[in-house]
């Protein structure tokens, strides 16, 4: 029988992965996901416990966020900057430092990003507090643990372990994938080189019901903080969570806020396989007559019924926020960052 790591494009060993689409086929084309076919069932950890005696490891007892989210809500915004431009990189993460807790610094399958440390650098210069993601698609398990011992010595917040995208056909064909580890398996490797760590999980993804699961399985590989994609409203957030901790799970959550305050910025994050957005929301900011005004309402009522959900201890802040580029974007998200923590 062939085994779903032969048959997945990302070579997934713990899947599956976010991008599943509603009909189970994956997130490259419409190939079934070898992860997804019924009975799916989740591929359990079978790694040492990534913290048989010791809760924490030093990353995670220095880090900003895990402190703030022991007192209170918290921000986690995203950092949507330029390709290649450093200035602009201060700029932006200068621009939202003060409206969020932390700041989750993108790795993207369709335009070139500056390498991670010197995004936290810059990020943590501008006085922000900096969240990486490493994803595996271009990097093998050499390369990681180089990435995750210059991230340490940066002093970075936190890193978020992620599988990564597939390329989509058309975006550097040439060049090789490597999916040497899953996300999972990153999550273990940054924890033993004593990183804080957060995973993320797509609450909306096919198969839903082997979500809450999985969830558990990556905090026993060494997760601190779980970092969900977007879901349609605040009562499928609350279900989920409500699962994963009866199945045990015990780390915290932030919950995905849509930042949208115009078609495009809409429309980017609709298409996105494998994560849901409130549709009579979409439509009623998109009609309103301030539309800009109209999606920061949208986002901090979301923002505010998502932190009343127990386990839920904040928000990220997801999306491009505006299509007039990314320093209006960040003007977008630092309001709304800014009208979270004054309530």
């Amino acid at each position: 029988m062939t085994s779903p790591v032969e048959t997945c494009p990302k070579r997934m060993r713990f899947g599956p992965c976010g991008g599943v689409r509603d009909d189970a086929s994956c997130e490259l084309d419409a190939r079934p996901c070898p992860f997804a076919q019924e009975p799916a069932a989740v591929v359990p950890w079978d790694g040492a416990p990534a913290h048989p005696a010791h809760p924490t490891t030093p990353g995670a007892d220095r880090s900003r966020l895990l402190a703030a989210a022991r007192r209170g809500p918290v921000v986690l915004t995203d950092l949507t900057v330029p390709a290649y431009d450093p200035a602009a990189v201060s700029r932006i993460a200068g621009l939202l430092a003060g409206s969020c807790d932390g700041l989750l610094v993108g790795e993207h399958q369709n335009r070139p990003d500056l390498p991670p440390v010197m995004m936290a650098d810059l990020v943590a210069g501008a006085g922000g507090a900096p969240w990486v993601t490493l994803a595996c698609r271009d990097r093998n398990r050499v390369v990681l643990e180089q990435e995750l011992t210059g991230l340490a010595v940066a002093g970075v917040d936190g890193v978020l372990c992620v599988t990564g995208d597939v390329r989509a056909p058309g975006i550097r064909p040439g060049v090789t994938q490597v999916f040497d580890l899953d996300g999972t398996q990153l999550a273990a490797l940054a924890r033993e080189a004593g990183h804080a760590v957060a995973v993320p999980e797509a609450p909306s993804a096919a198969p839903r019901h082997v979500r809450p699961r999985r969830l558990v399985e990556k905090q026993r590989a060494g997760a601190h903080l779980a970092v969900l994609n977007h879901v349609a409203s605040p009562a499928d957030v609350g279900s989920f969570v409500g699962a994963a901790r009866g199945l045990g799970l015990t780390i915290p959550v932030v919950a995905a806020v849509a930042v949208y305050t115009d078609e495009r910025s809409a429309r980017v994050l609709q298409r996105f396989p494998g994560l849901h957005l409130d549709g009579t929301q979409v439509e009623a900011v998109l009609g309103a007559s301030d539309v800009r005004e109209a999606g920061i309402e949208a986002a901090v009522r979301e923002a505010r019924s998502l932190l009343a959900i127990d386990g839920v201890v904040g928000v990220n802040l997801s999306g491009l926020g505006s299509s007039q580029g990314e320093l209006a974007g960040a003007r977008v998200k630092a309001e709304v960052g800014t009208r979270i923590r004054e309530a």
